[in-house]
């Protein structure tokens, strides 16, 4: 083929791309991105400072969000931005120390990127954010936004740990949780259970590379122990009124009390639509790992790994007022 005819076929696949309606549809949402992005710059239109959910994975934070977006008070994205928030300060940027964050870290620059994000895509309001790795970056957002609230969930270390060992397994139905695919490979030698796992799943707390070759259950302890004990340390440092802790098992008990007192604490009229909403949480199907929520799954899933990390999770359980039995 000639070099002419070489253009004119390089001509014919540009103008099908163009036609394209799938193309067509992303180069307008980029244009539009790049509009409100310019007009943010120009103007920095008013926002208000995020309302942030936060909890252990497979604590249930999807339900919680899921329930919260439902009154329609908030602004949402409708899925986790931990590549956004890894983008500001993460583990490409602070030498694989952790996707875990601080006061000390929070820059001017990365609150006027945050707002910006959101103003781009979602315009002006109360974003709500639930992004799970932000449970061990709550004195940085409260450093960045002083006026946000934080929705803090945990649920039982048993079920939790239980639900996290499935997930490292199982993935979700709609991919992994590997974090390889965010990160690229890991820099330091990952071989979890025997070498089952060659990356870590989930979040990367401080002091991961102590447990490179630890078993799963030691592992999932861990991320649930860092997790809530750091939500906890932070907690102490907001005010009462910016700070709303819930248990996961109040959903599953008296869903419509709890959620009336959320959205109370949220400034949002709790109706008769979400009254309803929220009494058929125990029969909705939420799981996107292993099935319907349940009080104490881990004895049909897990026991023996249970029992065995019982002893080192239970002084937190006793913090999170759970009781702790066999």
């Amino acid at each position: 083929m000639t070099t002419s005819g070489r253009r004119q076929v390089k001509s014919l696949q540009k103008l099908l791309k163009l036609l394209d309606a799938d193309i067509r549809a992303k180069n307008l949402h980029a244009a539009k991105l790049a509009l409100r992005g310019q007009w943010w710059d120009m103007l920095r239109p008013e926002q208000s400072d995020p309302i942030f959910l936060v909890g252990c994975s497979r604590s249930g934070t999807t339900v919680t969000y899921e329930t919260l977006i439902a009154s329609g008070a908030f602004l949402n994205l409708g899925y986790e931005i931990p590549q956004f928030w890894n983008s500001l300060y993460g583990p490409l940027n602070n030498g694989w120390e952790s996707e875990a964050a601080g006061a000390q870290d929070a820059k001017p620059e990365h609150r006027d990127s945050a707002l910006r994000y959101f103003y781009q895509r979602l315009g002006a309001g109360v974003v709500l954010d639930k992004t799970c790795i932000n449970t061990l970056r709550v004195p940085y957002l409260y450093k960045l936004f002083p006026n946000a609230r934080f929705v803090f969930i945990h649920r039982d270390g048993r079920d939790n740990i239980s639900s996290m060992i499935d997930g490292w397994r199982q993935g979700r139905t709609d991919g992994a949780f590997g974090l390889d695919q965010f990160f690229g490979p890991s820099p330091e030698p990952v071989s979890i259970n025997s070498g089952e796992f060659k990356e870590w799943h989930f979040f990367l707390p401080p002091g991961w590379r102590d447990y490179n070759h630890a078993n799963l259950e030691d592992v999932c302890a861990y991320q649930w122990l860092t997790a809530n004990g750091m939500a906890l340390e932070a907690s102490t440092c907001i005010p009462p009124e910016q700070w709303i802790q819930i248990r996961y098992e109040d959903i599953l008990d008296r869903p419509v009390d709890l959620f009336s007192e959320v959205f109370g604490r949220l400034g949002v009229t709790f109706d008769k639509q979400l009254e309803a909403h929220c009494a058929s949480l125990d029969r909705r199907p939420t799981s996107i790992v292993s099935g319907p929520p349940q009080r104490e799954k881990w004895r049909e899933r897990h026991p023996d790994e249970i029992e065995r990390i019982l002893p080192d999770i239970a002084p937190m359980m006793r913090k999170l007022e759970y009781e702790v039995s066999n």
